[in-house]
């Protein structure tokens, strides 16, 4: 029954078989498709609305929406600025000026709240700590600054609005011979006063962390250099916050009552050895096709968000993945240019052939589980997927292999990039944002590589359902997906706003 609800849901949002109404009658169980007796008429059904270019590659990152100007701010990295559009009418967005700052590299995230725009700044030295700056959204002057961790890469603010909080990735150089630590800083926004979190209490607990799927692994790595804050997402009490640890394998847990980080949550890996979790592994086999193979997946989640249902706390992840690939110290290779154990793959010649196993990427710092120099396990990167977890940690959901199926079903053409990254992370999920619409809970899940925005209901947390596969012709690369409620919306309505970083547009769909 799941397989015929999700097409049919999805071709009724795309408005191809029912009336609105039509659909209400249809989904008289709610639409989550287990018989319940909750009613949940709110129709999903975003549609494209405007498209408008920012400038080329680099130019649409991430945006944050200020509904008390109406103002869109988008970060810009061709031109180191903050770009600010007059969105009041939805259809014509007007471009209004760039925030500049000549003398930092481009601004890496931006938040809003109450008339307030937060920016993130990496240093030019990529060693020495950045800083968020705060700018009047209906002026764009500079109100304040504050340091913060090196190499800040996300910043949001709390709901409550008294806090920013800062993933600071601190990456290496390329030589890999300086290794910043990673942190998360939160900034109180009255006083201005920073605590920039570290990782070193946790480093007693390497060796049980590793043994659950957590990865300390760059060269002469230590715990609190080798974790690289990724991404944040806040509870709706603003009490505490997720913050992805994507090339670790992990999530942060942060109390922002105590400014302490509380525990680190190992993700484990995924079975793709089962039907489930199926994948197509090769770009070389000229068919675009799902089986199970003897591999397992890092989550390493990139983006990450929160919800609540029943009072218990959800976060959903990501699952891109990402590789260690610099000059001075690479985790990368491909699964034909290993050792493989002759007791673990006894077709070890089959398995590595192109149109097998040979081209996908695996890592070389985990799988020789004895030491003898071969390799008896086969990790790949990212899940493909998205998953849903407690806010401990436990696995609720996880989507499986549905990003493949449906985007192979729906859009052959674009499946995992034109089947150009199946040996690699495929489609890669990259970026999610939650909306309450009526009594539903609308999850948006932004897939790189195909271009393209998966919707579904995650009500149930156990149990999502496919909505919709949104994409815009000329969209390349979405990179952020913000969410706005109609409450706050210009016209009224839901909107989703989608910058494509690749392509340098912003595409803006209304419900």
């Amino acid at each position: 029954m799941k397989k015929i609800t999700n097409t049919l849901l999805s071709l009724t949002v795309l408005g191809s078989l029912f009336s609105c109404s039509q659909l209400d009658d249809f989904l008289g169980d709610g639409g989550d498709g287990d018989g319940d007796s909750t009613y949940m008429p709110t129709v999903i059904d975003f549609k494209q609305r405007t498209t408008f270019t920012v400038g080329g590659d680099g130019a649409a990152e991430i945006s944050a929406f200020d509904p008390t100007t109406n103002s869109l701010f988008v970060t810009n990295a061709e031109n180191g600025s903050i770009s600010v559009y007059d969105i009041s009418s939805i259809s014509s967005p007007v471009y209004i000026n760039d925030i500049v700052r000549d003398h930092v590299d481009p601004p890496n995230s931006v938040s809003v709240y109450n008339g307030t725009l937060v920016g993130a700044f990496e240093d030019k030295d990529n060693f020495i700590r950045g800083y968020v700056k705060f700018f009047d959204t209906s002026t764009l002057e500079e109100i304040a600054f504050a340091p913060v961790g090196v190499l800040p890469d996300m910043v949001t603010y709390t709901p409550d609005g008294k806090y920013v909080v800062v993933a600071c990735e601190g990456e290496p150089n390329d030589d890999y011979t300086m290794d910043p630590r990673g942190s998360v800083s939160i900034v109180n926004v009255e006083t201005l006063e920073v605590q920039d979190l570290g990782f070193e209490a946790f480093s007693v607990q390497e060796a049980a962390l590793e043994a659950e799927g957590f990865r300390v692994f760059g060269p002469n790595a230590n715990l609190t250099r080798d974790v690289e804050p990724e991404y944040v997402a806040v509870s709706d009490d603003s009490k505490k916050a997720w913050v992805t640890l994507q090339e670790n394998n992990g999530v942060a847990v942060v109390n922002l009552e105590t400014k302490q980080i509380e525990t680190i949550l190992p993700l484990g890996f995924k079975n793709h050895a089962v039907a489930i979790n199926s994948m197509d592994p090769s770009n070389r086999d000229d068919k675009k096709e799902l089986r199970t193979v003897p591999v397992r997946g890092i989550y390493q989640p990139d983006a990450i968000a929160y919800y609540s249902v029943n009072g218990m706390d959800y976060i959903v992840t990501a699952n891109e993945g990402d590789a260690r690939d610099y000059d001075g110290f690479s985790e990368e290779a491909r699964i034909a240019d290993l050792v493989l154990d002759p007791t673990a793959f006894p077709d070890a010649a089959t398995l590595q052939l192109d149109e097998n196993l040979g081209r996908l990427k695996t890592t070389t710092t985990l799988g020789d589980t004895d030491g003898d120099g071969d390799f008896d396990e086969l990790y790949s990167y990212g899940a493909r997927s998205f998953s849903i977890w407690s806010g401990m940690g436990q696995l609720v959901y996880d989507s499986g292999n549905d990003i493949a199926e449906i985007t192979l079903d729906l859009t052959p053409e674009v499946f995992n990039g034109d089947d150009s990254r199946s040996d690699d992370k495929g489609a890669e999920p990259e970026a999610v944002t939650i909306q309450k619409i009526g009594e539903r809970q609308i999850l948006f899940v932004g897939l790189e590589r195909n271009n393209q925005i998966l919707v579904y209901d995650i009500s149930n947390p156990s149990f999502p359902e496919f909505l919709q596969l949104l994409s815009n012709p000329g969209d390349i690369g979405p990179e952020g997906v913000l969410a706005v409620s109609a409450d706050d919306s210009p016209s009224g309505k839901e909107l989703l706003i989608v910058s494509n970083e690749v392509s340098g547009t912003v595409t803006i769909y209304e419900n």
